[in-house]
């Protein structure tokens, strides 16, 4: 509607988890390198925590493309993405054999464990490996999580066979904290958690998302319309996205090509937002971050194309 009159090719602030619209700010590509070598190097398990609206979706999804482009015939890599982990026991083993397309026409748990078993070891003996990555995991129930770690259990005296990517919201640490899950928990050997932006940031990731859309000359939010926008959001990218769109479509209807603050204000009364509701969002993770790798050289090819897993 207005990308024309602001010099856009699309929009800019969609709240799709886009991996062309991933902002590189540091720690965000270093989060990002780290999950891709845990994944690469078959760590096992890896944990990604954030607050509601801080990108985990939109990285994992760019985790995805990564895994996805060093996939090939000599090393294989078959990934299952659970958007929705509120499933029963059953519901989840039917789920991940769609996901990794395993043909198995027994609803027998045994049955269903050997087909998956079978399909972890002739990626292994091929090169490569299989992902299970779980969004939301912070929904998982304690039965589910406990189905995971089993499933890990698979592995062979060099390496694991199974690598699992665990993201969800803060209390998602706070729940592996629990007695019953310090199986699970010792697993762990990467925890990543992603924060609000800074201001500096902040400005960077809006520029960066107008120029992904097309923007041409200059953006048309000066320094103290971005202030006020990091005042309201704190630095969290959901609510960026949802002030920044709102603002650009008043600024159309009114015709004017910079967002004033006023601009900014109108918006954030429009979308009902209260700061104090938003910094209640951003909360420290509960456990100590661990890492088992360093960031290196991974090339960070991130096309728009829709994800598909590595299959053949």
């Amino acid at each position: 509607m207005y990308n024309t009159f602001f010099g856009m090719d699309e929009e800019a602030f969609r709240l799709t988890p886009d991996p062309r619209f991933l902002h590189f700010a540091e720690y965000y590509r270093d989060v990002l390198l780290k999950i891709v070598q845990g994944v690469l190097l078959r760590r096992g398990f890896m944990a990604l925590s954030g607050p509601i609206g801080a990108g985990k979706t939109t990285l994992l999804h760019a985790v995805m493309q990564l895994i996805a482009s060093a996939s090939h015939e000599k090393r294989p890599i078959a990934t299952a993405f659970l958007v929705n982990p509120k499933l029963t026991r059953d519901e989840f083993f039917e789920t991940l054999l769609e996901e990794f397309e395993i043909p198995c026409g027994s609803t027998s748990k045994p049955r269903r464990l050997a087909a998956l078993h079978k399909m972890f070891l002739e990626r292994q003996r091929r090169g490569g490996t299989t992902v299970l990555i779980v969004d939301e995991a912070h929904l998982l129930s304690l039965e589910l999580f406990e189905e995971i770690r089993l499933l890990s259990n698979a592995e062979t005296y060099e390496e694991k066979l199974l690598q699992v990517v665990l993201s969800g919201q803060t209390e998602m640490m706070l729940k592996l904290e629990r007695p019953e899950l310090a199986a699970l928990r010792q697993r762990i050997t990467t925890h990543c958690h992603l924060r609000p932006l800074s201001l500096p940031e902040t400005r960077a990731y809006i520029l960066d998302r107008m120029k992904t859309a097309g923007l041409r000359g200059t953006s048309p939010f000066p320094g103290s319309s971005i202030d006020e926008v990091f005042r309201y959001t704190s630095g969290i990218p959901r609510l960026i996205n949802m002030v920044c769109d709102t603002s650009l479509i008043i600024g159309f209807t009114a015709k004017r090509r910079e967002i004033g603050v006023d601009i900014i204000e109108a918006a954030v009364s429009s979308l009902g937002f209260d700061r104090s509701a938003t910094l209640e969002l951003i909360a420290k993770p509960s456990a100590n971050s661990r890492s088992a790798v360093e960031p290196s050289e991974i090339p960070l090819n991130i096309s728009g194309q829709r994800h598909a897993n590595s299959r053949e």
